[in-house]
């Protein structure tokens, strides 16, 4: 039986990278029945929602999403699609690996880490009003049960993967409430886990350890606001948000997306990099347990990009999406032949 996976492109460049993933996945022999649905802005013109409740059905009913990015106006216009989609499915752990691509020059070329984020509270959420003109609040929740199901979240994923280190960061120094709690959950959890080292640090040494020495992390565990500053700044580390994959798993579903922009100003161009959501599409695989085809993927993304040939124009090439997803399908027949 094929999988039934919903597909969501997205907007601006989404269309784009999408039609180029499904290309590869399709080329790798998994057999995938593809609902696919319009969210974000186009959504809202066309459907006067820009998550329409026929999108949250079609999650709910297959379990598993692929999903391209979406764009979120700044400082006006309608809330992050994301995060109510997040919200809406509590889809309560952000998953982003940082690890280099052979055949990609970094500053750091041995790089293996994963930011476990929260991802339903925090001031993420977007809570905030105004209290008289020019006072605006925005209020950070932090609980016991978010707090201590991302950290058991994050020490199974350790377990399992053959991990060695949780780190907690935090900013409990001044927040003593607040982050105060999400420090004290994970300690709780950490105890059952004695096999598992694990230690916490600030926020802001944090970033700079990450700018100076990363190869001393393997996994970061985040409040919601931290997760999404620190992830960005750790992709930056191997290459960008342009080849780094993200997922957003819950108890009844998961959805895995481009972490990247909708870059607008590129869409329609043929010249948009599909390595972050392809890569999110082998995380999607592993998780269908088709690890043969995502093994395969893998192999043909890096075999790619080490022969230095045929890259997109941000990895220091000039190749079109097209050129591009066909030289990793050409790569997939040559290792499986």
């Amino acid at each position: 039986m094929p999988h039934k996976v919903t597909l969501i492109p997205g907007d601006g460049i989404g269309s784009e990278i999408t039609a180029a993933v499904v290309r590869i996945i399709e080329a790798s022999g998994v057999e995938i029945e593809w609902e696919s649905f319009i969210a974000g802005a186009e959504a809202l013109t066309r459907f006067g929602d820009p998550l329409p409740e026929p999108v949250l059905d079609s999650i709910r009913r297959n379990k598993v999403a692929l999903k391209g990015p979406l764009t979120t106006p700044v400082g006006s216009g309608f809330a992050s699609v994301n995060v109510r989609l997040r919200k809406t499915l509590d889809l309560y752990a952000n998953l982003r690996p940082v690890r280099n691509l052979p055949g990609l020059v970094t500053p750091f070329g041995d790089l293996d880490l994963i930011v476990v984020r929260e991802n339903t509270e925090d001031l993420y959420s977007g809570l905030e009003h105004v209290v008289i003109p020019g006072v605006v609040e925005s209020i950070k929740i932090i609980t016991e049960k978010a707090s201590t199901r991302i950290a058991r979240f994050a020490f199974e994923y350790a377990r399992r993967e053959g991990r060695k280190k949780v780190t907690a960061i935090h900013k409990a120094n001044i927040m003593k409430l607040s982050d105060g709690l999400f420090l004290d959950c994970f300690r709780k959890v950490a105890a059952e886990y004695p096999e598992i080292e694990a230690d916490d640090k600030i926020v802001d040494n944090t970033c700079m350890q990450l700018v100076m020495k990363p190869q001393q992390f393997d996994i970061l565990l985040l409040e919601n606001l931290y997760g999404d500053i620190v992830s960005d700044l750790a992709a930056g580390l191997v290459g960008g948000l342009g080849i780094c994959p993200g997922a957003n798993i819950g108890e009844l579903g998961s959805v895995f997306e481009a972490v990247h922009g909708s870059a607008p100003d590129i869409a329609g161009k043929n010249i948009a990099n599909p390595t972050a959501l392809l890569q999110s599409g082998v995380m999607m695989l592993q998780h269908l347990g088709e690890r043969q085809a995502a093994d395969l993927i893998a192999r043909a993304t890096i075999h790619t990009l080490s022969e230095k040939k045929i890259r997109t124009r941000d990895l220091g090439g000039t190749a079109h999406t097209t050129e591009y997803t066909e030289a990793i399908v050409a790569s997939m027949k040559e290792l499986s032949a």
